[in-house]
């Protein structure tokens, strides 16, 4: 038996249509302000760090008539706009630039590290992101009772520890006293998956403990929500099974929340491992941001923190893109 839709059904959905549309047209839009901001914020804070180009590059004990040459060759004496609009312009082209440090092309650079980081946080968003939904459904199905509470104090004990910390004891547990891990991320040239594997175990855990807690406390919140709605009692007293009515009601509402943190979490997890990827010793974009500050690398230093605001972007249009997907009432006119 074939459905017809009516006039008024066709302009509803299109409507609708029109509607996700647009929200998503807008989210764009404020992106790419959000953008432009953080390029003009980038290149400030860059020009305000003490220290000139040229004498860092060619030492302290240079002479003053080389420093101001080199400064006029690579371009740094000229008026601020100037160098700004030419490194936005370039940038937007693709081309980010050369080196002052390495006098060689950034993009190669940001590249190599963009993909190490981006292994690392994939990795740790892997394990973290399931393990931390578990975590809170679990709790939120027990609330109130001994096993919410060891889920809530577990996690919100490995939020609070710093990243420096929690890296330093697995260290030195792991990597030195029982020597079960190495210490350093950085894998030998043509290891295979889990060698690799094995030297991203220890760089990944302090991800997983920060990151946890703060998935677990949103799931648990948005189940514990969910399973007090109208529509859940609703499923329940229709008698459906009691997995059914998790996968197919509760965790359907209670997981949009979550999506959002997880997708910050995500962008994080690429770009902002200063502390972890230092301390391991990995090369990714966290340590190749420090080190172009460190040498007054402005051409690197730009383009890794524009970089990093390129991905936390990109991971948030992702959620709101699986945000409309998963709830109606942003598809759905609600009856009238």
């Amino acid at each position: 038996m074939s459905t017809t839709v009516t006039s008024p059904q066709r302009r509803a959905i299109n409507g609708n249509a029109a509607r996700v549309a647009r929200f998503l047209a807008t989210r764009f839009a404020l992106s790419l302000v959000t953008l432009w901001l953080l390029s003009v914020i980038v290149f400030a804070g860059g020009q305000l760090l003490p220290g000139d180009v040229g004498r860092a590059i060619l030492g302290p004990l240079a002479d003053a008539r080389a420093v101001a040459a080199l400064d006029h060759q690579l371009g740094v004496d000229r008026p601020l706009l100037v160098q700004y609009v030419e490194w936005i312009t370039h940038f937007v082209q693709g081309d980010m630039g050369m080196s002052y440090a390495f006098r060689a092309p950034v993009a190669p650079f940001i590249a190599s590290a963009v993909g190490n980081s981006a292994k690392l946080g994939a990795l740790a968003f892997i394990v973290v992101v399931p393990l931390g939904i578990a975590g809170g459904v679990w709790a939120a199905m027990h609330a109130g009772r001994w096993l919410d509470r060891a889920i809530s104090i577990t996690g919100l004990s490995a939020t609070v520890v710093p990243e420096f910390v929690s890296s330093i004891v697995l260290i030195l547990v792991f990597g030195i006293w029982l020597d079960w891990l190495p210490i350093e991320a950085n894998y030998p040239a043509g290891a295979g998956f889990f060698e690799q594997l094995k030297h991203l175990i220890l760089p990944v855990l302090p991800l997983v403990f920060v990151f946890f807690g703060y998935i677990a406390r949103m799931a648990r919140a948005g189940t514990v929500e969910a399973l007090d709605a109208d529509y859940t009692r609703t499923a329940i007293l229709k008698g459906l099974p009691q997995r059914v009515v998790i996968v197919r009601h509760v965790l359907r509402n209670a997981l949009l929340p979550t999506i959002t943190v997880a997708a910050t979490q995500l962008g994080y997890m690429i770009g902002g491992l200063v502390v972890v990827e230092t301390l391991f010793h990995y090369q990714g974009i966290g340590s190749l941001i420090y080190n172009a500050a460190k040498s007054k690398d402005f051409p690197m230093l730009e383009a890794g923190v524009l970089t990093i605001g390129v991905v936390y972007t990109v991971a948030n249009l992702a959620a709101d893109a699986l945000y409309v997907a998963l709830n109606p009432r942003l598809r759905v006119r609600g009856a009238e």
